[in-house]
Parts: C-alpha cells; sequence; structure tokens
C-alpha cells in the first residue's frame, strides 16, 4: 500500500483524530468546582483530547460536612473555609477565562438545613450558582468518570465521600443503576457507641444497597479521596514501586492485609511516609472498615482505583459522543505528537513500516505499538544522553488514561529502547517484575524497529524501505529500492539494524530492487 492510499483510510479502529475538531476544541479550558463534605476543589482540565490534562488542579479540606448528623448544618469552620475556597476559585477561573465553569455541591449541602442558604451566600460572594446535584446523580458522575479512564469499564463503581457512599453499575460503556447513601467517614466518626455501632450501620447500609444493586460484579472500581489513600497504603505496605494510582489494582486479600496493617501503625509516621494530610488520614481507619463490609457484601474478585471522579464524570457529560468513543490512550497520544513531535504524522508511518514484524500480536498490543509509534520522538528536546529516559518515564507516569500499570511499563521499556539498545535503567529495573520476559523482548523489539525505522524520518519510510518477517525462518528482510534507498541504508543504519536483527534473534538479508 502507497503512502496516497494509506493516507485515504481511517487508521484502524478510531479514525482521524478529533483534538482539532471544534467540537473537542470548545473542552479546551473546562472548569469544575467540586463542593464535598470533606473537600472543595476546583480543576480546570484541557479536555481537548480524549485523556485530559489537568491544566489547574488545586483542593482544600474545609471539612465542610463534620458534625453534619449531630447537628443538621454545615460545619461552621468548615462553612467559612469552602466559601473562602470557592471566592478564591471563582477568581482564578475569570483570570484563566475558563468556560464552561460548572459548580457542584454533594452529600453535605444536600442534606444540610442550611445548605440553601450556603448555595445563596456562595452566588452573593462570588456570583457563581452552585448546582446541588442528587445522591443518583453524583452516582451516575463518578461513574462517568471511570468511564472517561475506562471506556469499557465491567463492574461496580463505589464513590466514598466524607458524609455519602454511592455504587453505580458500569457495563462496557455505560453507566446502569445508581444508588447512593448516607454512609461516609465523616458521618461514621460522630455516631455514638463507638465500633460496634459503625459495623452495624455499615452492615445495614451495604446490605440495603445489595439489594437494590443485585449483580454479579468481578471488577470493584473505588472513586474518592479515602480509597485513594488506602491505595497509597497499600503501595507503601508492598514496596510497589509504580506510584500511580490510576488503575492500581489490588485484590480482596491485599485490601484486608492493607486494612490490618494500617492497624498496627502509628498513623502519624504512615502518614508522612505516604504524603497523605492529617485531615485525610484521620478518617483512613473507618474507610477500611467500610471497604472490609464491601468486600463481604459484593464479593469482587479485583479492586481497581479511579483517579478519575465526579470531576471527569461531568466533564465526559460535555464531551460529544464522537470523543466519547475514541480510545483515551491513542487520542492522548496523537494530541502529544502533534504538540511536542519534529514531525507531527510520522509516527502514522512508523507504525506501517514496523508492523509486518508483529504479525500475530492481539487487538491490545497492537494498540501500544500504536502508542509508542506516536511518543517515539517527542522527547526529542531532551538532552540525547537521557532521551531514553524521559521516554520511559513519560509512558510509566504520565497522566494518561486507558493504560494499565503493565502496560505502561511496556510502552515505556519501548521507548527506552527507541533511544538506548542497552536496557540498563534504575527506575526500569524496580518495575521488570510487571512484564513477563516474553513481554519484555517484545518491547525491546519494538523499540528497536522504531529506533531503526526514525533513520528514514525525513521520508515515509515505507516509500524508501520495506521491512518483511519470517517468524518461522527467524529471518528479517529489508527491501530498499536502488540508488537513494542503498545510500540511505549508512554506517549508523546498518548498526541499528543489526541490533534488530539481534533481538530478533534472526539472521538479515537486504534486498534491493534494482530496474
Amino acid at each position: 500500500m502507497d503512502g496516497a492510499e494509506r493516507s485515504a483510510e481511517p487508521w484502524d479502529l478510531f479514525g482521524a483524530p478529533l483534538f482539532d475538531d471544534p467540537k473537542a476544541r470548545a473542552l479546551s479550558r473546562v472548569g469544575v468546582i467540586d463542593v464535598g463534605s470533606n473537600s472543595v476543589r476546583m480543576v480546570v482540565f484541557d479536555g481537548a483530547a480524549r485523556s485530559p490534562a489537568y491544566f489547574y488542579n488545586e483542593k482544600i479540606l474545609c471539612g465542610l460536612g463534620a458534625g453534619l448528623s449531630e447537628t443538621g448544618v454545615l460545619n461552621p469552620e468548615g462553612r467559612t473555609r469552602a466559601l473562602d475556597a470557592i471566592h478564591r476559585f471563582a477568581i482564578i477561573a475569570r483570570s484563566m477565562q475558563v468556560s464552561p465553569l460548572v459548580a457542584v455541591a454533594t452529600a453535605a449541602v444536600r442534606e444540610a438545613v442550611d445548605g440553601d442558604a450556603f448555595v445563596a451566600e456562595v452566588e452573593a460572594v462570588t456570583g457563581l450558582r452552585i448546582q446541588c446535584i442528587s445522591g443518583e446523580q453524583e452516582a451516575r458522575f463518578s461513574a462517568q468518570g471511570v468511564l472517561l479512564g475506562w471506556p469499557q469499564a465491567d463492574g461496580l463503581m463505589c464513590d466514598i465521600g466524607g458524609s455519602s457512599i454511592e455504587l453505580a453499575e458500569v457495563t462496557h460503556g455505560h453507566v446502569g443503576a445508581c444508588v447512593s447513601a448516607r454512609l461516609g467517614p465523616l458521618k461514621l466518626a460522630g455516631l455514638p457507641g463507638g465500633r460496634k455501632a459503625r459495623l452495624a450501620e455499615i452492615d445495614a447500609t451495604l446490605g440495603a444497597m445489595r439489594e437494590e444493586m443485585s449483580g454479579a460484579y468481578k471488577t470493584l472500581f473505588l472513586v474518592g479521596g479515602s480509597w485513594r489513600a488506602l491505595a497509597r497504603i497499600d503501595m507503601e505496605r508492598r514496596a510497589y514501586p509504580l506510584h500511580v494510582l490510576h488503575e492500581y489494582t489490588m485484590r480482596p486479600q491485599d485490601v484486608r492485609a492493607t486494612v490490618q496493617y494500617i492497624g498496627l501503625q502509628d498513623l502519624e509516621g504512615l502518614r508522612q511516609r505516604t504524603g497523605t494530610s492529617a485531615a485525610r488520614m484521620a478518617l483512613v481507619p473507618i474507610a477500611g472498615e467500610v471497604i472490609l463490609r464491601l468486600l463481604h457484601h459484593f464479593k469482587p474478585s479485583q479492586v481497581a482505583v479511579s483517579s478519575y471522579g465526579i470531576r471527569e464524570g461531568l466533564l465526559y457529560e460535555q464531551m460529544p459522543q464522537s470523543l466519547r468513543e475514541r480510545d483515551p490512550l491513542i487520542e492522548a497520544c496523537r494530541f502529544t505528537e502533534a504538540k511536542d513531535a519534529r514531525q507531527p504524522g510520522f509516527g502514522r508511518t512508523l507504525y506501517h513500516f514496523i508492523l509486518p514484524l508483529f504479525p500475530k500480536v492481539t487487538a491490545a498490543r497492537k494498540r501500544l505499538i500504536k502508542a509508542a509509534c506516536l511518543l517515539h520522538d517527542v522527547g526529542w528536546r531532551a538532552h540525547p544522553d537521557y532521551r531514553a529516559d524521559v521516554g520511559f518515564d513519560r509512558a510509566a507516569r504520565s497522566n494518561f488514561g486507558g493504560l494499565s500499570h503493565a502496560e505502561r511499563v511496556f510502552l515505556g521499556l519501548a521507548l527506552l529502547h527507541r533511544y538506548r539498545n542497552k536496557r540498563a535503567y534504575e527506575k526500569y529495573d524496580s518495575l521488570a517484575h510487571v512484564l513477563t520476559p516474553e513481554e519484555a523482548e517484545q518491547a525491546e523489539v519494538l523499540g528497536k524497529a522504531m529506533r531503526f525505522g526514525a533513520m528514514f524520518s525525513a521520508l515515509d519510510p515505507t516509500l524508501m524501505a520495506t521491512l518483511e518477517w519470517a517468524p518461522k525462518k527467524r529471518q528479517i528482510t529489508l527491501g530498499l529500492p536502488a540508488g537513494e534507498g542503498e545510500v540511505l541504508f549508512g554506517e549508523v543504519a546498518q548498526a541499528r539494524f543489526a541490533s534488530l536483527e539481534s533481538s530478533l534473534g534472526a539472521t538479515s538479508k537486504v534486498r534491493v530492487a534494482r530496474s
């Protein structure tokens, strides 16, 4: 297939990139203020790509819902702090010319007898109108946040706030039944009767919710600050080296071990080791009691952490359906290539050039090959001695959605080998166990294939050369046109081709087409 034919076809599953579409560009500065029971946060998204970047992100732990169960009103100190925070955020949003700016309030404001008065005061002081959403709406938005990161998520979303808990079914890209209940660490902390009373309340509430959510849920998707804090502690307990919370997975037995571990630790020392705020750490033991009963009632086989929740769900709400249906990883990589690469668009031709080396890979692996090709040269501004390190770190630790931890390491290793033959890198060494030996070898082949293909980056490599792979013979063949093709296959290109041949454990042949 020549370049003209290929440019006319959709690029496999996803068609042309959408980030320059006017409907997508309208999401380039979307602001959300989330007034929760425990925290008030403003996020400004650069949401033009399917996997949004956080242009601005600030949180204040106000404790607005502290004591609400006993008093029925918002915590006075928390109310003052929340008003000050929202006022600050409104000024910042105006200075950034954020549009649209959406503000929502959840359990504490909707349940407090002075909630309406607080909303009115915020509008009078800041000019910002807060939408007080229902528990079911909160569950739906949080589940949509999960779908932003996992387009094909299948399981049960659980969002725990300070004063409430929300559950929602997510099935193959759609949100199903949603329920909400008054159950959160702030509410439970003030419950008379101590631990025995808390456990009885947790069991009664979750038991009732289980009757409404009667499905079998393999994966429990956790949303909320208390769950993220618990996951950080699990990482600390296991000495897990990749501190990326999104798509971090735990087995039920891991969760139980971590809750037990929390009970044996000095909370202040644990707080410092995990970088958790004092206000959040005070609620973690109670959140641990809740998650143990969640596991008991719903019996998932896997627990996964989502960094995306209600705020991301509100962005998802504003996305056109055509953008929702896109792969968040591929769209983010396309956006990154267009912004940072020396030759935007070359990733696509590189992908077609090296694809013959991977004739029987799964669709999931082909997706990572595509992502690697898009990112293969976006770190070119780094010092040449550090480009391999930058490539690994960018893939392994960037804020990409739709990427498991094993896939992050695979992609990072491929980009490491894009710039370096040797694998030695301290940060990879600590994560090497995440990949099987076969996966590591495939990532190396991918990286070295991109390294070789980049020798033709001033041209379309598929017009100047072809790669053929005969796996049974373990033979790689490079086809070159006579004349310019032979000239381009210079000393450095020959060395890179030899390195690729070595990684494949193959013999090689160079075929020159003469007229």
